[in-house]
């Protein structure tokens, strides 16, 4: 099972990607920590990563796509795997395609959780103001002037990935303003068809 998880920050993608890996054995990639592996690992890719950002520059697209390339390989991947916060854009989703196509793999699925911004702007809210009340450090990006920032940033650059996924026949929305646990049972309701038709 091969899944991109995609949908606005505070919609629940990290919530639900822990309850993919624990039903499916799958792993979560995140672009962060594959990064910060491949340096550490001092693989080729992750070599011309570090030389990238101790020179303060951004890790091109190119770098990220190879780093994605080398994680699908390990073993704990070749069951499938969950990508969340990759691709974050149209021109990132059309190297991973390449990528993708070049190994023989086919994605199954890409997952939108669709939310209403103004009541996940509340939501961020209320979080901040019950951790706050609990005497517990609000996070940084729980505040929210830097949420609305954060969203302001997903509607210009990740987005248009719905669009993109759409043409392709990939997307499926699911409602991520359900209860936790029936957004579960929606998205597994899906991934469980995806299998059995894979199982045929």
């Amino acid at each position: 099972m091969r899944i991109i998880l995609l949908g606005p920050p505070g919609a629940g993608k990290g919530t639900q990607s822990e309850r993919i890996v624990e039903r499916y054995s799958v792993p979560q990639l995140s672009t962060g920590d594959m990064l910060r592996a491949a340096v550490a690992a001092e693989t080729p890719v992750g070599l011309e990563a570090k030389s990238i950002m101790e020179s303060g520059g951004l890790v091109p697209d190119a770098v990220v796509v190879g780093i994605v390339a080398d994680r699908i390989e390990e073993a704990d991947a070749k069951n499938g795997f969950i990508l969340d916060g990759f691709p974050r854009t149209v021109e990132q989703a059309k190297a991973l395609d390449a990528m993708l196509a070049e190994k023989g793999i086919a994605l199954d699925a890409v997952v939108e959780f669709v939310v209403d911004e103004n009541a996940l702007v509340g939501r961020i809210a209320k979080r901040a103001e019950e951790t706050a009340a609990k005497g517990l450090p609000v996070r940084k990006d729980d505040t929210p002037e830097v949420f609305k920032t954060r969203l302001d940033a997903y509607k210009r650059q990740t987005a248009p990935l719905s669009d993109y996924y759409a043409g392709t026949g990939l997307l499926r929305k699911i409602d991520g303003m359900e209860p936790i646990d029936e957004v579960t049972g929606n998205v597994t309701g899906l991934l469980d068809g995806f299998r059995e038709k894979a199982a045929l």
